[in-house]
């Protein structure tokens, strides 16, 4: 059985356009309809999703190129927490690309296979137990973003935890014990912010051993999924 709970989360934290602030009833309609998320994770999406149907649509934006083009350690490139600037990242995303490609995900030519919105719909795709597994894989890296976006008040914390709640096997003590973000870190500063992240570099991907640690090496950069593609309507389940 496949889910479009991932598809909802992925529209989340897609770039806000019009078309997302339209189609936040049928994002609401699938979380009813497949009841994945406990009831406390679910209010908390739910506070998001009502944020961006009523707020206005340049202030959404304004905040989310604040929040993820501009903040480093909250990058929705995953690959970019657990490679920086490695040339090993060249060869993971190939591999990530190939398995989207072998199981019907096609990107845009200007889609990074490791931007967060285009794995979950991945996810969407596949049977939920394989997909709770894979989220398994970076669900330390969530979890951290998670907790820098909680400490910014902001709301898009919900899909992470939310993601958390969802992912295989849960997390364990160990694996949440993060280094803490620094919070005079100016988000500008990118020199101090690679310095302060910087870690050994681990695997994450298909081919991933388990219990891998975060690097949790940000960059400047975001990936732009279309809003349009968030349609619930006339989808094979």
């Amino acid at each position: 059985m496949t889910t479009k709970t991932f598809k909802v989360l992925s529209a989340l934290l897609s770039y806000p356009e019009e078309a997302l602030q339209k189609a936040a009833p049928d994002l609401r309609s699938v979380l009813d309809d497949e009841k994945l998320l406990p009831s406390e994770s679910r209010a908390a999406v739910d506070a998001l999703i009502e944020d961006l149907e009523q707020a206005d649509v340049y202030d959404l934006q304004e905040r989310y190129v604040e929040l993820f083009d501009r903040t480093r350690s909250l990058s929705l490139h995953l690959f970019e927490h657990v490679y920086g600037e490695s040339r090993d990242r060249g060869q993971a995303m190939i591999d990530l690309k190939n398995l989207y490609g072998e199981n019907g995900l096609s990107l845009s030519t200007s889609e990074l296979p490791d931007y967060l919105p285009a794995f979950l719909e991945f996810l969407s795709m596949r049977p939920l137990d394989e997909a709770r597994q894979l989220l398994g894989q970076p669900a330390h890296i969530l979890a951290a973003v998670a907790e820098r976006l909680e400490k910014r008040n902001a709301r898009y914390a919900a899909v992470f935890r939310a993601l958390e709640t969802l992912a295989a096997p849960a997390l364990d003590s160990e694996q949440l014990d993060v280094v803490p973000e620094d919070p005079a870190a100016d988000p500008n500063d990118f020199a101090a912010l690679d310095a302060e992240w910087e870690e050994e570099a681990v695997t994450f991907g298909p081919s991933a051993a388990p219990g891998c640690k975060d690097r949790l090496v940000a960059q400047i950069r975001a990936g732009r999924r279309p809003a349009a593609a968030v349609s619930m309507k006339g989808e094979a389940p």
